[in-house]
Formats: structure tokens, sequence, C-alpha cells
């Protein structure tokens, strides 16, 4: 707060600057912000830049070229974004099966008829296997 409060002290000096111009014995032309002998100030009025109409259209596809890009590089984040989560969902749901197949106990699909099929011991273990090779491929 203190530097803030001298820098706003010292900005009507370095607004109002006096700049002032003399020639040495070898006649090269000086500037200083110190008055010297058979020095003369100077007016210093700052440089107004007009843009003509081609700068101005250039700037107009400058922006639109960047906000166009910042919305693709928007989209291409929610589209990892999303892609991320479905992952997340599926590892969670194959880390649910291997918990089912670690837990023990017959496993069992139910078919047409609503009767329970229960899977042999061999049909076991080659789901489990094949469930590890699919979390290996597609979990981190």
């Amino acid at each position: 707060m203190r530097h803030l409060l001298c820098c706003l002290l010292l900005l009507p000096a370095v607004a109002g600057a006096e700049i002032y111009r003399w020639t040495d014995a070898q006649g090269r032309v000086h500037f200083s912000e110190t008055p010297r002998e058979g020095a003369e100030q100077v007016s210093v009025k700052p440089q107004v830049v007009e843009r003509d109409a081609a700068t101005r259209e250039r700037e107009v596809r400058t922006a639109r070229f960047y906000d166009a890009r910042r919305q693709e590089q928007a989209a291409a984040a929610s589209r990892t974004a999303e892609a991320r989560g479905q992952q997340q969902k599926r590892c969670g749901q194959l880390r649910d099966q291997q918990g089912k197949l670690n837990h023990g106990g017959p496993l069992y699909r139910v078919d047409e008829q609503g009767e329970r099929q229960y899977y042999t011991d061999e049909q076991i273990e080659t789901f489990r296997r094949s469930l590890a090779e699919r979390m290996a491929r597609e979990c981190d």
C-alpha cells in the first residue's frame, strides 16, 4: 500500500516532466530533464496513431481468429474431459466385476426363461483373465 501511494504521488511529476535541448561544442544535440546553460525547453506532445481501414480490418480478423481458436480449444478440452469421465466409468464397472469375481461364491447368469445358468470354474477363470487384460488395457 505504501509503494502504491508513492507511485501515485510521483505520477504527476513524471507526466509533467520538462525536456531541455542543447548543442555541445562539437555541434551534437543533446536532450535532458535537467536544465543547462544555453538549453531551451522543448514541448513534447504525445503522438496520436491513426489506424487506416486495412489495419482495423486486420485487427478484426486477428481477433476473430483468436476467438475461434479459443472456442476450438475449449471444445477439445470438453471432449477430453468427457472421454476421461467415460473411461473412469468403464474402469469402475470393470473393478466392480473384478470385486464380484474375487468375492467368491457361485456365479450365474439368468437365461431367457428366467432360470439361473451357473458358470463353471473354467469359464470363471477365462472371464477373470479377460477382465484383467481389459483393465490393463483400458485403466491407468
